[in-house]
């Protein structure tokens, strides 16, 4: 709590003691009230209660130890990529993927009084999103750990040229002047968020489906190649595909993989089995409703 600048420390306390009051209808989300995690959960669930936690580790330790029933956590962004972290905190956390969500991100440059801008602090991520704009209007990027917390600190410090980059709702709630709105580098920003809990869920039979995992593949000649296949094979649908490292060797590199389908499907059942076959482990981190459609590549239908 204390992490908070202190514009938001009372409103957290706050929205904190109301979901521990009901933790079946919290959601969990990382950043300071005002954060586009906290849009996110809200555009989920309209009738959830939005818990915010001061990192991404926090909301999840909040469904472990029962403070919220889910948490939401954005993983991937159109503009600026893979979320930090995330790949090695869905593995660690315990818990399962249950829904996936789309948001619009829109950004704002907001301050205390109308001085020039001279910096601008927010989460790297939205820094990042807005790096074209920053650069053309000669503003330093400062990196913070999250966009509405941003905004908080720059509501206590009230120094004039230092701004924030936020979204609209936490200028008003912070009281900060709107500068600029929509500064993102494209308009069709969008974050994808995945839902997390301790239970796994089985999807309806009423609409597409989407499976998650990780895997390490075999150190051996065209392993990727040969694990790859069974789902080209099969006619599955893969979506991502993505490697990254885990340790400092660069020795062993893991995949984070989202196909259309889900375990218990005879041609993804198959396909998972070939990848088992050629990897030393592969892992499930949840199956669950489709919100936006993929497309398939053209050369691939």
């Amino acid at each position: 709590m204390e992490n908070y600048p202190l514009p938001a420390r009372r409103l957290v306390e706050e929205m904190t003691a109301k979901a521990a009051a009901d933790t079946a209808r919290a959601i969990a989300y990382q950043g300071a009230p005002g954060a586009n995690s906290h849009l996110a959960a809200l555009g989920f669930d309209p009738d959830c209660i939005a818990l915010p936690c001061f990192s991404f580790q926090d909301a999840i330790d909040a469904v472990r130890e029962d403070r919220a029933a889910r948490a939401i956590i954005p993983i991937e962004n159109s503009l600026h990529g893979r979320v930090a972290d995330m790949h090695f905190l869905l593995p660690e956390s315990g818990l399962s993927i249950v829904d996936e969500y789309f948001l619009p991100i829109h950004h704002c440059l907001m301050s205390v009084d109308d001085a020039p801008v001279k910096s601008a602090i927010s989460h790297e991520q939205a820094l990042g999103q807005c790096r074209h704009y920053l650069r053309k209007k000669g503003i330093q990027p400062i990196a913070y750990a999250d966009t509405a917390g941003a905004a908080a600190l720059v509501a206590e410090r009230r120094e004039p040229g230092a701004a924030a980059i936020a979204p609209k709702l936490a200028a008003e709630i912070y009281g900060l002047k709107l500068r600029a709105e929509n500064i993102e580098d494209s308009g069709d920003n969008m974050t994808r968020f995945v839902l997390l809990s301790k239970d796994a869920t089985v999807p309806a039979d009423n609409g597409p489906v989407m499976t998650t995992f990780l895997f390490e593949v075999k150190n051996v000649p065209a392993a990727l190649y040969k694990a790859m296949g069974g789902f080209a094979t099969n006619g599955v649908n893969m979506t991502k595909l993505e490697s990254y490292q885990r340790g400092a060797s660069f020795a062993a590199t893991e995949f984070y993989a989202d196909i259309e389908g889900k375990p218990g499907d005879p041609a993804v059942d198959r396909a998972l089995e070939e990848l088992k076959f050629h990897s030393k482990w592969v892992r499930v981190l949840g199956t669950y409703r489709q919100a936006r459609s993929r497309p398939m590549a053209e050369d691939s239908k």
